[in-house]
């Protein structure tokens, strides 16, 4: 790799790190007038127009109808499913927790995979790190949990729809890992926008969201950085880095990405940051290290869109 493309991978990867960071602190913003699932459905439906526009002018053939189905899947997992729960969850719980909490994803992972045919199976030391890291889960939430019923009913409801999305995202990344295309991984990860952000469209309109949906500048605004920066240019990005990185390098973005996130609510939204939270993410950080350890292929997390089925450490 000549020393241009390894800085130019370097710069794309530092951008994932830091966009899907704000993420969170971008969808916290456009909650305050966009509901949920209209959110994502504005969003990820204008990523995946634009994107598959761009590579249709650049000449680039969008995947065959007769993938069209398993990309549905894909999307409604990864994306429906996935972010639909980040959005929602992040109407009760502090922006930088659901980046904490969403960090979680390996241990789903890991589990899913354990689970589905042909799957790789639980090793004990994959088991004492899924202990480890939902025990900081715990310690991160249960007091949150138990401080009032009301209180605890809407934190609780956000929690689990965070741990939701985890579960769809691990389902649609561990079905993406075996079906098999040979189109563009952007052109698939366009179609995969635009059915994702169509299953939540739909899940607004069968939840009644859009008499409450209303904008403002900084909603706008919100939104539109979600959509261009956070779906467009850095999975853009996610792509280039993960083609020229290896993929124990890139994989680090779902640790940075929390640092930045409990960083930016913490001083621009107000969110409450003491040391049990430090405490319950260094717990669960040692559960990721230690599901982790060896084990190539995994890359996940909130943001991104794996696309390419085949298992990703042909990327190193």
């Amino acid at each position: 790799m000549s020393p241009v493309v390894r800085r130019r991978a370097y710069i794309a990867f530092a951008a994932v790190c830091l966009i899907w960071g704000t993420t969170y602190l971008a969808i916290k913003i456009a909650l305050e007038t966009i509901p949920p699932m209209a959110m994502g459905g504005i969003r990820y439906t204008t990523a995946g127009v634009v994107l598959a526009l761009a590579l249709w002018m650049r000449g680039t053939p969008l995947p065959p109808r007769s993938s069209w189905p398993s990309l549905a899947f894909i999307g409604f997992f990864m994306l429906g499913l996935g972010n639909g729960g980040v959005t929602y969850g992040e109407q009760f719980v502090p922006s930088g927790l659901a980046a904490v909490l969403i960090a979680t994803s390996p241990f789903w992972m890991t589990g899913i995979e354990s689970l589905w045919p042909g799957g790789e199976r639980l090793r004990l030391r994959q088991i004492v790190g899924l202990i480890v890291g939902f025990g900081g889960i715990l310690v991160l939430v249960w007091p949150d949990l138990l401080a009032s019923a009301d209180a605890g009913s809407r934190f609780g409801a956000g929690v689990l729809a965070l741990q939701l999305a985890c579960v769809g995202w691990a389902i649609g990344s561990t079905y993406a890992k075996r079906f098999t295309h040979s189109t563009d991984v952007l052109a698939s990860a366009a179609l995969q926008m635009v059915f994702g952000g169509a299953w939540m469209l739909l899940f607004a309109t069968v939840a009644g969201e859009w008499p409450r949906l209303a904008f403002n500048g900084k909603t706008t605004l919100a939104l539109a950085y979600l959509t261009v920066a956070g779906s467009i240019a850095a999975y853009t990005a996610y792509a280039y880095a993960l083609k020229h990185l290896p993929v124990s390098t890139v994989s680090l973005y779902t640790y940075v990405n929390p640092v930045i996130a409990v960083a930016l609510g913490t001083l621009l939204l107000g969110e409450p940051f003491g040391a049990r939270m430090l405490v319950a993410a260094a717990i669960i950080a040692l559960g990721i290290l230690i599901v982790s350890v060896r084990q190539s292929g995994q890359v996940v997390g909130k943001d991104a869109v794996i696309v390419d089925p085949v298992p990703v450490r042909r990327a190193s």
